[in-house]
């Protein structure tokens, strides 16, 4: 059976019932249907003083085009602590579209390791991606008014774009204005896609309400003809973008196929945002369970990093296990296999491949300072040679490894990776910070690039020089940086996969995001609008006879 069908046909609980076994009573939630809920503000804070359980993260090594399965290892995981008699809950990202159309599909895991309703999550959802797409375009509409009636501030340079929550490369640059009418001033403009907006990083890193407010207010959107900066609040816009994210910003929750609370909200990209569900999801879920199982998007070099030194930063959270997710295939593509080779026994190039997992692993262990453990999201037709290899390999580096088989058997397939995290969870954990807040840019920039990435140096262009000492001289060096690079290797390039070779990180462009409070520092050839493949997946979604969505994995 498919992703979809296996999730059609596990019958779920209505939320409010599986909301009640964690004392989550009717008045402590809005129902979206039967089986979403939003959790409110009032009930967050009447457990704000309970005990913080055992936050449990989930990274990956450098993904294949089709990821390696790190959301169902996740969910996997949460439900098999739960069979060892452990409370877990879940706290993850909610997906975009843009994926879901395009070539990555549905954030929702897999088999029998999902979070239900699959459909309903994986396309609208409650909404919160739509409000933040609308309070987005609401400040750009604001700002161009602002300049249409006289430009009272004197815009010289807008920098805000307009956002969409889908992959549509054709929108990256665009012309705005062109319609003649009088005072409209053509100009250029783009669109970033929405989950890697400035609105849904402040949206994922906001303690509360009151803070939200004040970091949309503190947004940078352009500058005057002095070259002065002007702010989101120099507009008045910042209440009523607070009124559009007012329900969005509290936490979603939904249930696995085995009837277990995820805590769902909030969907940053990593290769371009800091790829992290929101604080005030994660702070929930540390109430609510004993041990919470969480994720950082693609690799550990992107989200895990961006987890540690933004969100762990700004928030105080402290980790006490990291589950590494490999693949074999992932493995062996990495170690120089075509994608069709990697799915059959090659030790020669899972020899070599092995290099990614363990770089990884020293990332974790080393320069985060987490517990790691290894997980290996099985497939059928892996080889017990190939792992038992990897668990000798892994055993020198004083790393344990566990076999994931939750796609086929849900949380009975990651009991050993359940009890073997509970057993890291109870040794001594701390957590380090690859650079200190009072590094410069370029220190910090340097050392990820150089401790993470494994790059001999950094080359930057011109422009971003200048923009790094046009930051400096406002006074935001102090900000964490949110590298955006590609999710496929170590380096900036996505066709070199073995890093292998010396190789430098070439900084194109460096941007301040003054609500969210890190510097975006964007490499190589990413973009913040992503394109579609040329044959998206949207192609194969559908309607069928009985009006049940098809095509969504």
């Amino acid at each position: 059976m498919t992703d979809i069908e296996i999730a059609r046909s596990v019958k779920l609980e209505r939320i409010s019932s599986i909301a009640k076994k964690y004392d989550i009573t009717d008045d402590d939630i809005e129902l979206y249907g039967k089986y979403k809920a939003k959790v409110s503000r009032d009930f967050i804070k009447k457990i704000e003083n309970k005990k913080d359980g055992n936050l449990i993260l989930v990274t990956a090594i450098n993904p294949t085009p089709l990821g390696e399965g790190k959301t169902t290892v996740a969910i996997g995981l949460s439900d098999a602590l739960n069979k060892i008699g452990k409370n877990s809950v879940l706290a993850l990202r909610e997906p975009s579209l843009g994926p879901v159309f395009g070539i990555k599909g549905g954030a929702t895991g897999g088999g029998y390791a999902q979070i239900a309703p699959m459909e309903d999550i994986n396309l609208h959802f409650t909404g919160d991606i739509h409000a933040i797409t609308s309070a987005n375009n609401l400040l750009a509409a604001m700002i161009d008014n602002h300049i249409y009636y006289g430009n009272k501030l004197k815009f010289k340079k807008v920098i805000w774009k307009r956002c969409l929550d889908l992959n549509d490369r054709i929108l990256r640059q665009i012309e705005i204005g062109l319609s003649n009418e009088k005072n409209m001033k053509p100009r250029e403009d783009g669109f970033d896609i929405s989950v890697a907006s400035e609105i849904m990083a402040i949206f994922c890193l906001a303690e509360n309400l009151k803070d939200l407010e004040r970091r949309l207010g503190n947004i940078l959107v352009g500058y005057n003809e002095d070259d002065e900066p002007i702010f989101a609040k120099d507009l008045k816009a910042e209440g009523a973008l607070t009124v559009l994210l007012k329900d969005a910003i509290n936490p979603n929750i939904v249930q696995t196929l085995e009837h277990n609370l995820a805590v769902v909200h909030g969907g940053p990209f990593a290769n371009i945002a800091h790829g992290c569900n929101s604080i005030i999801a994660t702070r929930l879920a540390l109430k609510l369970g004993d041990y919470v199982v969480t994720e950082a998007g693609f690799g550990a070099d992107l989200g895990a990093e961006k987890f540690v030194n933004i969100k762990c930063r700004k928030a105080g959270l402290k980790p006490k296990a990291c589950v590494c997710v490999a693949t074999l295939k992932a493995l062996k593509y990495h170690g120089g296999a075509s994608k069709e080779d990697c799915q059959k026994e090659d030790f020669e190039s899972l020899k070599i491949g092995i290099d990614n997992l363990k770089r990884h692993v020293d990332n974790i262990k080393n320069k985060y300072g987490l517990n790691p453990i290894v997980a290996i999201n099985k497939y059928s037709n892996d080889s017990d040679k190939e792992i038992a290899y990897l668990r000798e390999e892994l055993k020198k580096l004083g790393v344990e490894l566990s076999l994931a088989e939750v796609w086929a058997k849900g949380g009975e397939g990651a009991i050993d990776l359940a009890e073997k995290v509970v057993k890291l969870t109870e040794s001594e954990s701390g957590i380090k910070f690859v650079y200190n807040d009072n590094d410069s840019i370029k220190e910090k920039i340097e050392k990820v690039a150089k401790e993470v990435y494994g790059a001999e140096g950094v080359e930057y262009t011109d422009e971003s020089l200048e923009e790094i000492k046009q930051i400096e001289k406002m006074g935001y060096s102090n900000y964490p940086v949110c590298i955006a690079k590609t999710q496929y290797s170590f380096s900036d390039n996505d066709k070199n996969l073995l890093c292998n070779e010396p190789f430098n990180i070439h900084i194109r462009e460096v941007v301040v995001k003054n609500g969210a409070e890190f510097i975006v520092v964007k490499t190589g050839k990413i973009y913040t609008m992503p394109g579609l493949p040329k044959i998206p997946s949207a192609e194969k979604i559908r309607l069928d006879e009985n009006e049940n969505i098809t095509g969504i994995f």
